[in-house]
């Protein structure tokens, strides 16, 4: 069952570099009692998320602070040290993005946005969404209905509906 607005999230550990490896990270440490906003994408470096969804958070996230909004999480199907690389390479972590490992697709296939699209080699990936989380219950969802569109999961889309 995919998650929708007003569900609670599971408190699932995801992993994230630190400056000994990688590290645990509760996402209930990350959302209870804030404001937070999640983005997930198919996979770090390919060619929608890299030039697309992972820009409009940078572009976005002062407007998203306005808005009372804590932090920004992205978080893919990737292992950390490849969430590390990519979070450098995008800018994503020096505009204080935080980047998440979901490496054993725990997250992503517990909340029903788990995908597989075997002829282009992704297997346990994520479906693309942004959702905006309130002491860790979805408030806003939006999901795109093709992994390759990056519109309503976008920062400003989300952004348009807040």
């Amino acid at each position: 069952m995919t998650i929708s607005t007003g569900d609670k999230l599971p408190d699932v550990t995801l992993v994230q570099m630190g400056a000994g490896g990688p590290e645990p990270v509760s996402l209930a440490d990350k959302t209870d009692g804030r404001t937070v906003v999640i983005f997930a994408v198919p996979g770090a470096f390919t060619p929608t998320c890299h030039s697309a969804h992972v820009p409009s958070f940078i572009r976005t996230k002062a407007q998203f602070e306005v808005r009372g909004v804590e932090e920004i999480i992205c978080i893919s199907v990737n292992d950390p040290f490849v969430m590390h690389t990519w979070g450098d390479i995008t800018g994503a972590t020096k505009a204080g993005i935080t980047m998440l490992s979901d490496a054993e697709c725990t997250f992503t296939t517990a909340i029903g946005m788990r995908f597989d699209a075997p002829p282009a080699g992704l297997i346990a990936r994520s479906k693309r969404y942004a959702m905006l989380v309130e002491d860790g219950v979805v408030v806003l969802l939006n999901e795109e209905s093709s992994p390759g569109e990056c519109e309503i999961s976008a920062g400003e889309g989300l952004l348009g509906r807040m």
